[in-house]
């Protein structure tokens, strides 16, 4: 699957699975823009990553660069494509990944908890999909990969908002892939599973060994898992491919 030439964006990709996405793709050749709120560590990851493929002996072309913009305002992500675009003439992937979590009961959420989550989560894959398709239609070309999960399908209590987001993700994800077919985009989603990551460590250890009972597999997905996924989507070979969601939770949801 190889990229050569090709400039990809990943947001929130800093850290966990956005970070692994970044490093998949500039292997296979990609030049990568590691988006993220913390600028500091996106420049960090965008250095790492730069001197992993330089010393592995990577496609020749590929590079990392770092941006922050806050994802879910329309005005900082239709400046940050804007200058996405002056830079370097193309945008040939697009990595919805950004996401956080504010959990609670529906009885206890608050409404700025949900609001949140729903701006971050599922507000900035339609504005930065929009930007995107704006490059991508012009060029015939594009591949879009957004971040959905298990509890789209599965619900999990708790984590309405999240659900809720995550859900209208592959709602929104189908409709795209509907739209922009003709034009040569393609828009496809990822549903991770229980995934080892920062955010998946800080939870109780009943809590872990209850998810653990439900996945047939018998263990946790590990970052890679998600990155290769995302990979093959996000690469000329997947080009029959477009409005699917790709689960990858273990056998956990069917």
């Amino acid at each position: 699957m190889v990229m050569n030439g090709q400039v990809a964006l990943i947001t929130g990709s800093a850290r966990g699975i956005g970070k692994e996405i970044a490093k998949v793709l500039a292997r296979r050749g990609a030049s990568v823009i590691i988006s993220d709120v913390n600028l500091q560590q996106a420049e960090e990851t965008a250095l790492e990553i730069e001197k992993e493929t330089m010393a592995e002996g990577s496609v020749e072309g590929a590079k990392a660069v770092a941006m922050r913009f806050d994802v879910s305002s329309s005005a900082e992500v239709e400046a940050a494509f804007a200058g996405i675009s002056e830079r370097f003439g193309r945008l040939d992937i697009l990595v919805n990944n950004a996401g956080i979590t504010r959990d609670a009961l529906i009885l206890r959420m608050k409404d700025e908890d949900w609001d949140a989550v729903l701006n971050i989560n599922l507000k900035s894959v339609f504005l930065c999909s929009r930007e995107a398709i704006k490059i991508m239609s012009r060029q015939r070309y594009g591949r879009i990969v957004n971040l959905a999960s298990v509890v789209a399908f599965m619900g999990n209590p708790g984590q309405a908002n999240y659900a809720a987001s995550k859900a209208g993700i592959i709602g929104l994800t189908k409709t795209a892939a509907k739209e922009y077919a003709k034009r040569g985009v393609t828009v496809n989603a990822v549903a991770p599973g229980f995934i080892v990551t920062a955010m998946t460590d800080a939870l109780p250890d009943k809590v872990k060994e209850e998810m653990l009972g439900a996945i047939p597999m018998g263990r946790f997905g590990e970052i890679t898992d998600v990155a290769n996924a995302v990979a093959f989507l996000a690469s000329p070979q997947s080009g029959y491919i477009t409005g699917n969601c790709i689960h990858i939770n273990g056998g956990m949801y069917m």
